[in-house]
C-alpha cells in the first residue's frame, strides 16, 4: 500500500503514512449518484397548502337557465370557490403530508459513503470534477496538528496557497448572480464547490476555515455524501486532519465488514 505525505503548517512534508484501508476501494460512481439522489429526497422541507384555502365562502351554484356557468356563486353573482374562478381553490394543491422521502438500502448507503471517501484519493476523479490541483500535490491531502491548531482564516488561506491551491481559491472566489425565480426564492448567489476540510469539532481550524469563500468545513462525525459528492458526483478536493482520520476509521469499520467491496 502506498505512502502518503503528512503536511505541516508551512505546506512541507513532515512524515509519511500509509494510505488508510477505507481509501483503497475502487469507487462506483453510478452507485454513489443513485444513493445521493435517494437521500436528496429527504433533504427537502415538506410544503403544502391550507386544505380550506379558497373554500371559505357560502357560495352556491345557481343551476341552469341563468345564462351563466354553473359554478358556485355569491348572492352578488360573483363566481367563487371553483378552480377556474378568481381566488378559487387550486385544482390539485400540494399536500404537506405527502411522503416524499425515498428509502435507501442500508448496504448501498454504506458502500456509497466508502466509495465517496475513496474517491478523494484519486487525482483523476478530483480533476474531472473541476478542481485545480497542481501536479506536484499528492492526493489525498493529510495535515498534522500544526494545521489543526490554526485559529485565523488567514493562516488557513496561506496554508492552501503553500501547497499549490491558489488557482483553486480563485476558481471558487467568484460569485455568480442569478435572476428570475432563483433570486426571488433566496438563491440569487451561486458559487462553485471548493475544498473541503474534514476535522473534529474540537480542533480550532473547525471555526477558522469557515471564513474563507468557497471553502467548507465538516465535523468527521457528520460526514456524508452531501459534502463528499455534491450533486452526486464523486471526487471532491478534501483535506483530512490526522485526528479526523482516526475517528473516521472507527466510524466506518463497524459496517465496512458487512458490505463486499473491491480493493484496488
Amino acid at each position: 500500500m502506498s505512502e502518503i505525505p503528512v503536511l505541516s503548517s508551512e505546506g512541507k512534508e513532515v512524515l509519511r503514512t500509509s494510505l488508510p484501508w477505507f481509501m483503497a476501494f475502487t469507487p462506483d460512481r453510478t452507485l454513489v449518484k443513485r444513493v445521493f439522489f435517494l437521500l436528496f429526497s429527504g433533504w427537502h422541507q415538506p410544503q403544502g397548502r391550507d386544505p380550506m384555502a379558497g373554500k371559505r365562502y357560502t357560495a352556491k351554484s345557481w343551476g341552469a337557465d341563468h345564462g351563466l356557468a354553473r359554478v358556485p356563486r355569491l348572492h352578488s353573482g360573483k363566481a367563487i370557490f371553483a378552480p377556474t374562478t378568481v381566488k378559487g381553490r387550486i385544482t390539485h394543491p400540494p399536500r404537506a403530508e405527502k411522503v416524499i422521502v425515498k428509502k435507501v438500502n442500508k448496504k448501498e448507503k454504506a458502500k456509497a459513503l466508502l466509495f465517496a471517501i475513496a474517491a478523494t484519493s484519486s487525482k483523476k476523479l478530483v480533476v474531472e470534477r473541476g478542481h485545480k490541483v497542481p501536479d506536484s500535490l499528492t492526493l489525498p491531502i493529510f495535515f498534522d496538528s500544526s494545521v489543526s491548531n490554526f485559529t485565523k482564516a488567514s493562516q488557513v488561506k496561506k496554508f492552501l496557497e503553500n501547497i499549490g491551491l491558489s488557482e483553486e481559491l480563485k476558481r471558487v472566489k467568484n460569485i455568480k448572480l442569478r435572476a428570475g425565480v432563483s433570486a426571488r426564492r433566496g438563491r440569487e448567489k451561486k458559487r462553485k464547490v471548493g475544498p473541503l476540510f474534514v476535522v473534529t469539532k474540537e480542533e480550532p481550524i473547525f471555526k477558522a476555515a469557515k471564513n474563507i469563500p468557497g471553502v467548507d468545513v465538516i465535523d468527521v462525525n457528520l460526514l456524508s455524501l452531501r459534502e463528499l459528492a455534491p450533486n452526486g458526483k464523486v471526487g471532491r478536493l478534501t483535506l483530512w486532519s490526522q485526528k479526523a482520520l482516526e475517528v473516521l476509521e472507527q466510524r466506518v469499520r463497524k459496517y465496512a465488514e458487512k458490505v463486499s467491496v473491491v480493493v484496488s
